[in-house]
C-alpha cells in the first residue's frame, strides 16, 4: 500500500442476506490520502452512509458485505470482532448525522465523553476530567457545560460533544456522516470550520459524506459521486465540480443554486439520466 495512502477500498459490495441479487453499494474502490479531506456526495439512499459503515465494521446484521478494506495496510474485514474493536474509535472515528439518536438522553455529556476515552485510555478520574474540560473547549463548548444532558443544548453544541468523542483518541481517520444536515445554514458553516480545523490540528486524515455540492466545495481536496451503489465519478474536487464527466454528476450540478439566484435550476430528470447511462 503507497505510504500516501491510509485507506484503500477494493471491490467493497454490500448485500442484504435475504437477497444476495440486490446490490446495495456494488463495486466500490476508493483511496483517501493521508491529510486530506475526501467527500463522497450523492442523493439520500446511493449507499453512501452504508460505504462508510462498512469501514467502520457497524453494518447491520440482516447485511453482508465482500471486497477489501486496507486500513494502513491491514484489510479491516479480515480482522476479529475484538481487533476491529481496539481500531474503531481509536484509529478510526465516525460522527454520525443526528446526535439525538447517538447521545443517551439521561446521561450528562460529560460522562459520555468520559466513556469514549475509557474505551482506549486509562486515566485517574483527575485527568479524565480534565481531558473532557479539554475536548470541551477544543469543540467550543463551556467547560461548565460538563454537567448538562444533551436536551439542554441546542442542535449545533450536540453536534460538537460528538465531534469532542470522536476526536477524543486522537483518531488517524475521521468519518464525518452528513453532520451538518439538521442545522441551519449559520451552524453547519461553524461545524464545518471546525472540523476542518480540528483535521489540521490533528493531523487526521477525512472522509466526509454529504449530499451538498455546497459543503464539498468548501471542504474537499478529492470527491467521489455516488449513484444508486456505485461511484460513477471521481476525481480532484476542482476538476470534477468544473468540468464532470458523468451525466449524474452534471445532473446534481445542475440543482445548485449560485449566489445571487440567478442559474436557472433544473431538476433531476430520471427518464433522461437513464437513457444518458444507456
Amino acid at each position: 500500500m503507497d505510504n500516501k495512502k491510509i485507506l484503500e477500498i477494493n471491490n467493497l459490495e454490500v448485500i442484504p442476506n435475504n437477497n444476495s441479487s440486490l446490490k446495495l453499494v456494488e463495486d466500490i474502490s476508493l483511496e483517501l490520502n493521508k491529510g486530506k479531506t475526501t467527500c463522497i456526495v450523492g442523493e439520500s439512499g446511493s449507499g453512501k452512509s452504508l460505504t462508510a459503515l462498512s469501514i467502520m465494521q457497524l453494518l447491520p446484521s440482516q447485511l453482508s458485505m465482500s471486497g477489501k478494506i486496507f486500513f494502513e495496510g491491514i484489510n479491516l474485514l479480515n480482522l476479529t470482532k475484538e481487533e476491529i474493536r481496539k481500531k474503531r474509535g481509536k484509529d478510526i472515528a465516525m460522527i454520525f448525522q443526528e446526535p439525538m439518536t447517538s447521545l443517551n438522553p439521561v446521561l450528562t455529556i460529560g460522562y459520555q465523553i468520559k466513556e469514549a476515552i475509557e474505551v482506549h485510555q486509562k486515566l485517574s478520574n483527575l485527568k479524565l476530567n480534565n481531558r473532557v474540560k479539554e475536548l470541551l473547549k477544543i469543540v467550543g463548548i463551556p467547560s461548565w457545560r460538563i454537567d448538562s444532558y444533551p436536551d439542554e443544548l441546542s442542535g449545533g453544541q450536540r453536534q460538537r460533544v460528538m465531534i469532542a468523542m470522536a476526536i477524543s483518541s486522537s483518531p488517524k481517520l475521521l468519518i464525518a456522516d452528513e453532520p451538518t444536515t439538521a442545522l441551519d445554514v449559520t451552524v453547519q458553516s461553524q461545524i464545518l470550520k471546525l472540523l476542518n480545523n480540528l483535521k489540521l490540528k490533528f493531523q487526521m486524515t477525512m472522509l466526509f459524506i454529504t449530499h451538498d455540492f455546497g459543503v464539498v466545495e468548501d471542504i474537499a481536496d478529492n470527491v467521489a459521486v455516488m449513484y444508486q451503489g456505485k461511484i460513477v465519478e471521481k476525481g480532484d474536487v476542482s476538476e470534477v465540480l468544473n468540468k464532470p464527466k458523468h451525466p449524474y454528476t452534471k445532473a446534481l450540478l445542475g440543482c445548485v443554486p449560485d449566489v445571487d439566484g440567478k442559474k436557472d435550476l433544473k431538476p433531476i430528470n430520471y427518464s433522461t439520466l437513464k437513457r444518458l447511462m444507456s
